[in-house]
């Protein structure tokens, strides 16, 4: 079989993306999504999306980790998601998708996309830490010394060690100088760290001001692959109209036999 594929990132967080409008892909065949997102023998991405019709809301968002298996929400994947929707002719400047932790809105102005993320209200105090599901399960840690911190050999154990089998992803983050905030992600289902995630960004912004550490209802986060910013509304502790912007870029276009 030989596909065609595009290659997107946001903010360095990178995807394979697949026109499956025909449904010709074999989506139970996780050995192949894992092989295509294999950065040796494949084409090397954090994951792998299908673009396909949806009966509710249009069109319908379908992520794969790089293990192979179907994930829950990718925030940057669902801002790739649009651009790539938008380079292939179907949209204008707004998009209604549907993932895998529902419906989404999104909006696109040269490369730079607006999300709109689901509301969050269950944000639950851990010690020195904060765990909130903003489409995905994340673990938000306050450290020092970010740039130098063993991201992998801390993330991966806590990942394990306190989520268990379904785990959760870590992230680490540091105040900046310039009164922002950086982070740094491990992400389950790659298993690794990430150069970003967008649902971690969203996760972050929102324990940060839970906690007090941010006073203002939008946040500007520093990843390895550069800024997102968050913004949000909040009423008696319930966070709506939140939205995660940033870049998504298209790499490049090609055909891989299978």
């Amino acid at each position: 079989m030989k596909l065609t594929f595009y290659k997107y990132q946001g903010t360095g967080n990178d995807f394979v993306m697949i026109d499956n409008r025909q449904k010709t892909f074999p989506k139970k065949d996780s050995n192949l999504v894992s092989s295509l997102c294999d950065r040796r023998f494949g084409i090397g991405a954090d994951g792998l999306i299908l673009l396909e019709g949806d009966q509710d809301s249009g069109f319908g968002m379908v992520y794969y980790n790089a293990d192979g298996n179907e994930g829950s929400l990718c925030g940057n994947g669902g801002r790739c998601f649009v651009a790539f929707a938008k380079h292939l002719g179907l949209i204008d400047d707004e998009m209604r998708f549907t993932a895998a932790d529902g419906i989404h809105t999104a909006s696109i102005e040269g490369n730079v996309v607006s999300l709109k993320m689901q509301d969050v209200s269950d944000i639950r105090q851990k010690p020195n830490a904060i765990f909130l599901d903003t489409g995905s399960p994340h673990h938000v840690q306050w450290v020092q010394g970010l740039s130098d911190f063993q991201v992998y050999k801390e993330g991966a154990r806590l990942r394990y060690s306190i989520y268990g089998k379904p785990g959760s992803n870590i992230n680490f983050v540091e105040p900046t100088e310039n009164s922002s905030f950086a982070v740094r992600t491990y992400e389950r289902g790659v298993e690794d760290e990430t150069l970003s995630c967008g649902t971690g960004v969203t996760a972050v912004a929102l324990a940060l001001h839970s906690t007090g550490r941010l006073q203002h209802n939008k946040a500007s986060i520093q990843t390895q692959g550069g800024e997102l910013k968050v913004t949000f509304d909040v009423n008696d502790g319930k966070y709506t109209n939140v939205y995660l912007i940033g870049p998504a870029k298209r790499v490049f276009k090609g055909e891989i036999e299978c």
